[in-house]
């Protein structure tokens, strides 16, 4: 299995405050990874750098065996997308407008959609499942009808490497187990690699292919099985109330 994002030596932070360090992990095509841990762990900040939108304070981060430090803006959204937690300024867009602003890596100077950028637009409101909500207004959208929308510009870059930032944030749990097969279906037939971050525990466990857990500091990644019977999962949520049994499923005491 190819490795989209390779992470070495990493240590993450702001200023001089350092968050994480010795991360070391890869992803691989056609995986859906989870990344997990409590608030403040350094999630967010995590994603960001791999994304190249904050500096490393050591280490580095290398997608498709490219230093993403020595990518300029534009060589960078060739290679990773990103989805950030929130939505963003919609103004008066309709959803098709939105989608398509994720082929400007892609356009040429003026912008101008060739039929391929048209037929990427496409596939990624299909795959999605909003092709349906192409002429509707965004601010018109429901939160998981402008979720999909937002995925759907990032799967439109028709990047290798694909980053979320708590993509089910702020939504009911159909649609948030919707987003997370439609994310495991990307990356699976798509053939690109998903990285998410998020705090639906069961879900993650459930339908992602392996989890990274942050906890005490430290980064461990491996699979749902190995973080259960290393007692990994258990110690990350440690003093939360929560316990695991055996298959995984996660109860709170009283």
């Amino acid at each position: 299995m190819s490795s989209a994002l390779q992470v070495r030596d990493l240590a993450i932070g702001h200023g001089n405050h350092s968050l994480l360090s010795g991360i070391n992990f890869d992803i691989g095509a056609r995986e859906s990874v989870a990344l997990l841990g409590v608030n403040g762990s350094g999630k967010s900040t995590l994603l960001r750098t791999l994304a190249g939108l904050q500096p490393a304070l050591t280490g580095e981060v290398r997608v498709e065996g490219v230093p993403i430090a020595l990518l300029g803006a534009a060589q960078r959204a060739r290679k990773v997308a990103v989805v950030l937690t929130g939505r963003p300024p919609t103004g008066q867009l309709d959803v098709e407008t939105l989608v398509a602003l994720g082929r400007q890596p892609w356009t040429g100077r003026w912008g101008t959609l060739t039929t391929d950028d048209h037929a990427q637009v496409d596939r990624a409101l299909r795959l999605t499942g909003a092709d349906h909500l192409r002429q509707k207004a965004l601010h018109t959208c429901s939160d998981g009808e402008c979720q999909k929308v937002i995925i759907a510009r990032a799967l439109a870059q028709d990047t290798p490497l694909i980053l979320l930032d708590e993509p089910t944030a702020f939504l009911d749990l159909p649609n948030r187990a919707a987003i997370v097969r439609m994310l495991r279906q990307v990356a699976h037939v798509e053939g690109k690699s998903v990285l998410f971050s998020t705090h639906d525990l069961q879900l993650a466990i459930d339908l992602s292919d392996r989890l990274l857990l942050i906890s005490d500091g430290a980064l461990w990644t491996g699979t749902h099985a190995e973080a259960l019977n290393t007692g990994t999962l258990e110690r990350t949520f440690a003093g939360s109330g929560i316990r695991f049994d055996s298959g995984g499923t996660h109860r709170f005491e009283r």
